[in-house]
C-alpha cells in the first residue's frame, strides 16, 4: 500500500485504539492492544522493536517500563505522530528512537532485540511483503528472543462466518449495519488498506515459513451492546465452541520464537 494512504485523520479516527489515543493522549490502550502488549512480558532493559508504530503509544508504555523502545513505520504521519509522543513522554525510565523505514529491510543489527511487536500490521502487507519483513524481524531477534502478532479480522469469520451473521441482520432489520463487502464494517477505510487477512492456520504456517515456531490463538472482543438473551446464547456458542469458534472468533493473536 503507498504510505499516503495512511494519513494522520486514519491513525486518529480508524487505526486500532485510536479512540483511547485521543481520550488519554496515549496513556491508555484499548483492550485489543492491552492484551496484545501483555503478551509481551516486557521489563526493563530489554531493547524493543515496535514494527508499525503508528501513533507511539506502544512505545512510550516499553519505556516506562525501562526497556529501550525502537519504532519504525513507514507512513510519515505515523513517524510525525510517535516523536510527538516520544516529546511528550516524562518519567521513562528507558530510551525511545523513532525513524522512517520499511519493515522489509530494517535498519538495525542482528539478533539486537529482545521483543519485536507486530500489532495490526500483518494484514497491511501482501503476502510477499509478509514474509520479507517476518525473515528480518527473524535476524534482528535475539536467539531467545520474541515475537508478538496481533492481526484482525480472522480471515475465516470474513469468508464463511460474516455471510450467515450478515443474512442473520438482516432478518432482523438491521442489515443497514453490515454492507456486503465485510472490510467494509465499522471501519470503511479498510477495504483500501486491508490486503492480507490472517486466519490461525495461515498465521501459523507464515510464521513457520520465516523460521518461527509458534502458538496462535484466536480471541474477540467484547461486543459492547446488549441483546436479548437468545441473541447472547447464540454467540457464546459460536465463539466458546469448536469448530464454530474458528470461524467466529474475530482476532488472531500469536507469540512466536525462533525454530532451534
Amino acid at each position: 500500500m503507498p504510505s499516503a494512504r495512511y494519513t494522520e485523520e486514519y491513525f486518529l479516527t480508524a487505526c486500532e485504539g485510536y479512540d483511547e489515543f485521543v481520550r488519554s493522549e496515549g496513556e491508555h490502550l484499548s483492550r485489543r492492544l492491552s492484551a496484545a502488549f501483555a503478551l509481551a512480558a516486557v521489563e526493563a532493559g530489554m531493547n524493543v522493536l515496535d514494527v508499525g508504530c503508528g501513533r507511539g503509544e506502544i512505545l512510550r508504555h516499553c519505556a516506562k517500563l525501562g526497556a529501550n523502545a525502537y519504532g519504525i513505520d513507514y507512513a510519515v504521519a505515523a513517524v510525525q505522530l510517535s516523536k510527538e509522543i516520544v516529546q511528550n513522554t516524562s518519567g521513562a525510565r528507558g530510551k525511545i528512537g523513532v525513524a522512517q523505514a520499511d519493515a522489509k529491510r530494517l535498519p538495525f543489527p542482528s539478533g539486537y532485540f529482545d521483543r519485536v511487536l507486530l500489532f495490526d500490521v500483518v494484514e497491511h502487507l501482501h503476502p510477499w511483503e509478509l514474509h520479507e519483513a517476518l525473515r528480518e524481524i527473524h535476524r534482528v531477534l535475539k536467539p531467545d528472543g520474541r515475537l508478538i502478532v496481533h492481526t484482525a479480522p480472522n480471515a475465516w469469520y470474513d469468508r464463511y462466518a460474516y455471510p450467515f451473521v450478515r443474512a442473520f441482520r438482516r432478518l432482523l432489520g438491521q442489515g443497514a449495519r453490515y454492507p456486503a463487502n465485510p472490510r467494509a464494517f465499522l471501519v470503511n477505510v479498510n477495504q483500501e488498506v486491508h490486503v492480507n487477512e490472517q486466519s490461525m492456520l495461515s498465521l501459523r504456517r507464515a510464521l513457520a515459513k520465516a523460521g518461527f515456531r509458534s502458538r496462535v490463538w484466536l480471541d474477540s472482543p467484547p461486543q459492547g451492546r446488549q441483546n436479548p438473551l437468545w441473541i447472547d446464547l447464540l454467540r457464546s456458542f459460536a465463539f466458546h465452541v469448536p469448530p464454530f469458534r474458528w470461524f467466529f472468533e474475530r482476532e488472531v493473536f500469536a507469540v512466536a520464537a525462533k525454530r532451534r
